[in-house]
């Protein structure tokens, strides 16, 4: 950037509005038939032809480009459409056939989260389909989804044959079909040997890491330089997000322009020749982009990276807009699958913004006083996270307040760690020592990264909740506009900007940490919302709990457990190994002292076993299995063992029905935590005349229709926890469900609704406190074959208390009303009454709390009136640090 100021300059923006109609052509393309695109293309270029013959102004220039570019884009997009529905897959696809194909991989295969064994996603083009012993020629994008076992470790180019499951793919995704692998595949010969050398190099690099640097840097390094993040630990992956600074685990626009930088610094200082430099460094975008892998993300990021390089070497924004929107052109016309990428959106946000905005507030900043490298990296990170904030609010429902800090702290460290990381993966091959070496020096710029997302991330309220989607966006959208305009327009405005600002950190951050309110006094259990999962917290002392099942994600259980201030787990139990119950294992370890890690009985054939003993190990703690009868004390905290019986675990059963079944005890109140125990295998618990009883139930499965009613009848609870996921793809919970426990009178809260869900109090004195929903605490969910489910339109919904209110629940009265306040008008908290028949026919079957008489009815004032609202119960905050008080 150029330090002198500009009396004036201009912006060259003539490209922008075709740019602009590229992508929205092809957004809405989808919707639109072949023919009617055919339509719009031949009328835009008939409008283009006579207009080119009306005048060449720079209207009409401007104009001539929009109609160009929706009669290119029309065009292709009727083609592409016309070539799909001609494909003899997409036909298989819709009648949902299973068929041999042979693929060629595009890129690596990718990990998903979801139910069951570990599974991979992939990008391929088909290339032949037979299918009753006739082979067709293909040449058609599809997704596939296949066990990770069998897939991991192919390279992009491999060509396999495999017998897949072949579904319709939404026509917005550009795919001609989904698949799933129905067995493993056969190679048809190697990769391309360029694809091998890339391979060699991004294993040297990764191998030469975990020699010299710790699991954290070490599992980084690869990510940051190539892309290659299949080492980096899940909970740092977290963290970065949660800091706003993912975009330095993926290869991004910053990653090319600093490998461009590196190799045309020491050309520029020769005054080497313009064309010989240019040459030069094609050369090099062209070999990162390989050693990258060659997918359209980081094709995008070598566009967007190029172009940021453009303005920032030159300082002429006026060259580099140009250059955006014809990348932008380019890009989505080869691939019209970016028009719908987020990424793709926030590189051009981001790219657009460093362009027009940084080099203008360098500039004043330097104009101020402050040291050139500094105001290059402040203008650079405000800029890009102004104009970025608004998408990433709507994409995740989270506005990320360190993430400018945090950027700021990180940029010094990104561009060694990449060049001495790049030059470690040329040479790792050939000199080990060498690589070694290099890795070491890299390590610490390396080490620095983690530090700073480890912090940002623990940082409270470093993340706040707003409301996703298209209105969450255009929102922040109008008021970063509204502010920026007052003070530009209103000097005086400055300062106090600034000292409301200073005021809001240093008096309203802290006062907001002593009175959060959360957990509450006398906690009992809380479930925490994880999403489509199950994790509940049974605190059992200052800093200690039991841990039962720990989500999908690493993400929320760790936020969930920070929040609790629960630094160690004496005891963990997984109620089964499906990943919506185990897959956050690694978060609930993270940083935390662990002791007795125990399931149930396992199946003999489940290999799972194997990679939970060898997580325990890591994470220091032991393994048990434990079976009906077994009795455990931690600390104030009983836990009984109900299910599932050690001879009934073999390979034929539903591992759904080896869930463990346990009932806790804490403070006199009890809790039966069912795991996903199916309906059959929860009839034959009640049949076998298992002691049910409790005050508080976790409703097995999610609230499954897989469920049986006379189980939830003997469990005679008075309150009914649903952990399940905000607009998940099962149904879950199902109406029928949700009817039998109101019918048996339970109180149903549920943490898509009412977020952390906290049951306080002891025997006799006890209810439940909700915390909110976080926006964008969301953990993903997946459908049983792996694809993710569709966006919720609107975003999630965002409920937030920052007083969380106990609503009581008195188990010993005697009258048939509801034991939990009701709803009332105007507030949150409660619900509406339940009906009074469905609680007066279950009543007098009702058994009476274990180990002792029945509890005096609430003492009240003679002749008061015997269903008189009760108040809330006292809440104390929490004091400093989040720890748990006890009496």
């Amino acid at each position: 950037m150029s330090a002198a100021p500009e009396r004036w300059s201009w912006v060259d923006l003539r490209l922008v509005p075709a740019a602009a109609t590229v992508w929205a052509g092809t957004l809405a393309a989808p919707a639109l038939r072949p023919a009617l695109l055919g339509g719009i293309a031949l009328a835009a270029a008939g409008a283009a032809a006579a207009l080119v013959r009306w005048r060449r102004s720079t209207a009409a220039v401007v104009c001539l480009g929009v109609l160009a570019a929706l009669a290119v884009t029309a065009a292709t997009a009727a083609v592409r459409a016309g070539a799909r529905e001609a494909s003899p897959l997409h036909a298989l696809a819709e009648d949902r056939r299973t068929v041999l194909v042979e693929l060629e991989l595009d890129g690596d295969p990718q990990r998903i989260g979801g139910a069951g064994p570990p599974r991979v996603v992939v990008d391929a083009t088909a290339t032949a389909v037979e299918d009753g012993g006739t082979r067709t020629r293909l040449d058609d994008a599809v997704i596939l989804f296949a066990p990770a076992e069998e897939w991991l470790g192919l390279l992009p180019g491999q060509p396999v044959r495999v017998r897949v499951a072949a579904a319709p793919a939404p026509a917005a995704d550009g795919l001609v079909a989904r698949l799933s692998a129905r067995a493993p595949p056969t190679p048809l010969g190697s990769p391309p040997w360029v694809q091998r050398v890339a391979g060699d190099l991004r294993d040297g690099l990764s191998a030469a890491a975990a020699r010299v640097l710790d699991a954290r840097a070490g599992g980084l390094l690869p990510g940051l330089v190539v892309g290659d993040t299949r080492a980096m630990d899940p909970v740092l992956v977290e963290d970065f997000r949660r800091a706003g600074l993912a975009h330095l685990t993926a290869v991004s626009g910053a990653n090319v322009a600093i490998v461009l930088t590196g190799v045309l610094a020491p050309l520029r200082r020769r005054a080497t020749d313009r064309r010989v430099q240019a040459l030069v460094a094609a050369a090099a975008l062209v070999g990162f982009v390989l050693l990258a892998r060659p997918t359209a993300s980081v094709v995008r990021a070598a566009a967007m990276g190029a172009v940021t390089l453009l303005a920032l070497a030159t300082g002429r924004s006026r060259a580099a807009l140009p250059a955006l929107a014809a990348s932008v052109v380019v890009l989505v016309l080869i691939d019209p699958g970016l028009a719908r990428d987020a990424g793709f959106a926030l590189s051009v946000a981001a790219t657009a913004a460093i362009v027009l905005l940084a080099p203008g507030w360098s500039r004043r900043l330097r104009g101020r006083g402050w040291a050139p490298a500094l105001a290059d990296a402040v203008a650079v990170a405000a800029a890009a996270g102004v104009a970025t904030a608004p998408l990433i609010a709507g994409l995740s429902g989270l506005v990320s307040l360190a993430s400018l800090p945090a950027n700021l702290l990180a940029a010094p460290a990104v561009p060694p760690a990449t060049i001495l990381g790049l030059l470690a993966a040329l040479v790792a091959v050939a000199v080990p020592p060498l690589a070694d070496a290099l890795v070491w020096l890299a390590g610490w710029p390396v080490r620095w990264l983690v530090l700073v997302a480890e912090r940002a991330a623990a940082l409270p309220d470093g993340a706040t909740g707003w409301p996703a989607g298209t209105r969450g966006a255009l929102l922040l959208t109008v008021l970063v506009l509204v502010l920026a305009w007052l003070l530009w327009r209103f000097a005086r405005l400055r300062p106090l900007a600034l000292a409301a600002l200073v005021g809001l950190v240093v008096v309203g951050w802290p006062v907001r940490q002593l009175t959060r309110g959360w957990p509450p006094d006398r906690t009992v259990v809380v479930a925490c919302d994880v999403g489509q999962g199950d994790a509940l917290v049974v605190p059992t002392g200052p800093g200690q709990g039991v841990l039962v099942d720990a989500g999908p994600e690493v993400g929320p259980v760790d936020r969930c457990l920070d929040r609790l201030g629960i630094d160690t787990l004496p005891l963990v139990l997984l109620s089964h190994l499906d990943a919506d119950h185990a897959g956050g294992l690694a978060g609930a370890f993270s940083g935390r002292t662990v002791g007795v890690v125990a399931t149930g009985t396992l199946a003999p054939d489940d290999d799972r076993a194997e990679r939970l003993a060898e997580a325990t190990r890591r994470a220091g703690g032991t393994r048990a299995v434990l079976v009906p009868g077994d009795d455990r004390t931690v600390g104030g905290a009983r836990v009984e063992v109900l299910a599932p019986p050690a001879e009934i675990a073999t390979a034929a059963v539903e591992p759904n029905d080896l869930s463990l079944v346990v009932r806790m005890t804490a403070q006199g109140v009890r809790v039966l935590l069912p795991g996903d125990l199916g309906g059959q295998a929860q009839a034959r618990l009640v049949t076998r005349g298992a002691d049910l009883r409790a005050d508080v139930l976790k409703v097995p499965h999610h609230g499954s229709a897989d469920a049986d009613r006379g189980f939830l009848a003997a469990t005679g609870a008075r309150v009914a926890l649903l952990s399940v996921g905000a607009d998940n793809p099962y149904g879950h919970p199902t109406a029928r469900v949700l009817s039998w426990l109101a019918r048996e009178g339970m109180r149903v809260h549920r943490t898509d609704a009412e977020g952390d869900l906290a049951v306080a109090g002891s025997a006799g004195n006890w209810g439940v406190a909700t915390r909110g929903r976080d926006a964008g605490a969301q953990a993903a969910t997946s459908a049983p074959d792996g694809t993710p489910p569709p966006a919720p339109v609107g975003g999630p919904r965002v409920q937030r208390r920052r007083h969380p209110r106990v609503t009581p629940c008195r188990c010993g009265r005697s009258t048939p009303r509801t034991d939990v306040t009701p709803a009332r008008r105007g507030r949150r908290g409660g619900a509406p009454a339940l009906p009074r028949g469905g609680r007066g026919a279950r009543r007098g079957a009702r058994a009476p709390p274990r180990g002792g008489a029945a509890r005096a009815p609430r003492a009240g004032a003679p002749g008061g009136a015997a269903g008189r609202r009760p108040g809330a119960v006292a809440v104390r905050r929490a004091p400093p640090g989040g720890r748990h008080r006890r009496a």
